[in-house]
């Protein structure tokens, strides 16, 4: 007898999750331990809220009827677009039950960049909230209902945001107390997250009931949680840190999620305090907000900061977690292993499950130790990768080799200690606070406005978000305005058209771009001059 050919991707796909979705695992944990808490809402004005397993998993339910009263059914698009909230949670996982995907959605994105949400993600519904219902019937025309909380994460609404006449997220509540159970489908989509990156469009990442599953199952073998762990949360919902990072690793382990509207720096020890919080998701941004203030004796195992930094375990005994992933690898994709000492400012090693390749730009050949190159991570789609960009065969194309390796569009080095390091990015991608910001998405609308020769969109560093986009622009000959004019065109339309972290906090006139090959913009001496006139604007505020 010959010996079989096996289809690993098949193999993976159909025996690692086997009989297994999302609704399993709530359930699991509602049954197993039913009066544990699973997840602690703790809004501004501090009226705690706690739901157990037990009670999450009765709620879920009676949502789950309502969406299923509403039309919705399996494979159906469901917009969430809110703050961090518990409707927002309870709903994503209503969904899931349903069989239908929900699509969480950067809540600071305005005008156009919401018509591309709904329109691209063919969403039947959405679940919003009242400070947000106006420019989402505005512009999410496409979307047939809408379906909108009480209050705005705790804060109750002001005049003008009562009077939208919507139905309300209670109303979902009315049709039922158990939706039917569905035969289990790993490899069904779940969830899909918007991610920015290098193309104008952002991409609309799918996660299957699987992603989800191995999410919390490799996370939480990274993080080393257990069910008395409880992990303080205030990433925004709509970003795989606060899903995937955060929630899928408690619930796997049946832990503890206590859920802020966002970072608190003034609550920040007293929730931790209050509710034992045992890890938190931590970046430069929040040490700067907490530094003056004093360190009270704690007992928080691991920040994850994304890589070792001693100063921060120094001041605040804690341990540091260094870890890289992205929206489209749904895990931690390679984590420090904490059973050793790791350098600072690493990456830490290869996750157990992906595979690593790390290729010379130019030949393509793999690159040896201390050698910087293209970082390619493999594994199967729907399992450890996401499953697809939905409605997107070009990026499909663009960012997977033909054997399947993903191109993460960063670059690292193999360090002689064995450690992954960071050496670079795509530069026209922005980090701005933790959100990525497509330079080109910005240029194409700011272009479009007329009255520029050209224009580049760079990073400019910046003291609490690390860099900020602004605008280098050549005025056109031919424009009728002055500069000062057209800067507030361009300040108008794109506080009209994008999301705040994504607006140029200057516009910079120069004669003439920095050249680079065959007269290329060369962004890397524009991002130079950037942080010479930050320093300069610095120097002119404090004379």
């Amino acid at each position: 007898m010959n010996a079989p050919v096996i289809d690993a991707q098949k193999a993976t796909a159909l025996y690692t999750f086997p009989n297994k979705d999302v609704p399993w695992l709530v359930k699991h944990w509602a049954e197993k331990t039913p009066e544990k808490p699973f997840l602690i809402w703790e809004p501004r004005d501090g009226k705690t809220r706690t739901w157990t397993y037990r009670a999450f998993w009765v709620e879920i339910n009676k949502i789950a009827c309502g969406l299923l009263a509403r039309g919705v059914k399996k494979g159906d698009k469901l917009l969430i677009h809110g703050e961090n909230s518990p409707e927002m949670v309870l709903a994503w996982y209503a969904s899931a039950l349903v069989g239908s995907v929900a699509v969480a959605t950067n809540t600071r994105c305005v005008g156009e960049e919401l018509t591309y949400f709904a329109e691209h993600s063919e969403a039947v519904g959405c679940i919003t909230q009242p400070q947000f219902v106006k420019e989402l019937t505005a512009n999410a025309r496409s979307i047939e209902w809408f379906v909108v909380t009480e209050d705005n994460s705790g804060d109750g609404p002001d005049a003008a945001e009562k009077g939208h006449g919507l139905p309300s997220f209670r109303s979902l509540y009315e049709h039922g107390d158990q939706a039917p159970l569905r035969p289990a489908e790993p490899m069904l989509p779940v969830g899909i997250l918007f991610t920015s990156g290098t193309t104008a469009r952002a991409k609309a990442v799918v996660h299957t009931h699987a992603n989800a599953l191995w999410g919390g199952y490799t996370n939480s073998q990274n993080l080393r949680v257990v069910s008395d762990d409880v992990y303080l949360t205030f990433m925004p919902f709509y970003h795989i840190n606060a899903q995937g990072w955060c929630i899928w690793s408690m619930l796997w382990v049946g832990g503890t999620i206590v859920l802020q509207p966002k970072f608190s720096a003034s609550r920040f020890w007293d929730i931790s305090l209050k509710h034992k919080c045992t890890h938190a998701t931590m970046g430069p941004f929040f040490f700067k907000a907490i530094a003056a203030q004093e360190v009270p004796a704690h007992s928080y195992k691991i920040w994850v900061t994304g890589a070792i930094v001693p100063q921060v375990e120094e001041r605040y005994k804690v341990r540091s977690f260094a870890a890289w992933g992205m929206t489209e690898t749904v895990g931690q994709a390679t984590r420090c292993d904490l059973f050793h000492q790791t350098p600072p400012l690493n990456l830490g090693l290869p996750t157990p499950g992906y595979e690593y390749a790390i290729l010379d730009p130019e030949t393509g050949e793999f690159c040896q130790p201390g050698v910087n190159g293209n970082f390619y991570i493999r594994g199967t789609r729907g399992v450890q990768m996401f499953l697809e960009y939905y409605k997107n065969p070009e990026a499909m194309k663009k960012s997977f080799t033909d054997d399947g390796w993903f191109a993460t569009g960063d670059m690292v080095r193999l360090g002689e200690d064995g450690y992954f390091y960071f050496s670079d990015r795509d530069k026209d991608v922005l980090k701005v606070g933790g959100e990525n910001v497509s330079a080109r998405q910005v240029e194409d609308l700011i272009i479009g406005l007329g009255g520029f020769e050209e224009i580049a969109v760079v990073a400019q560093k910046h003291d609490m978000l690390d860099e900020v986009p602004v605008l280098f622009a050549i005025r056109s000959p031919s424009a009728s305005e002055t500069e000062e004019e057209l800067r507030r065109k361009v300040f108008a339309a794109c506080e009209k058209n994008l999301a705040d972290f994504k607006r140029p906090r200057a516009l910079y006139f120069l004669d003439d771009f920095p050249r680079a090959v065959l007269q290329k913009i060369a962004k890397n001496k524009l991002r130079e001059l950037a942080d010479q006139l930050a320093d300069q604007e610095k120097r002119e505020k404090t004379a």
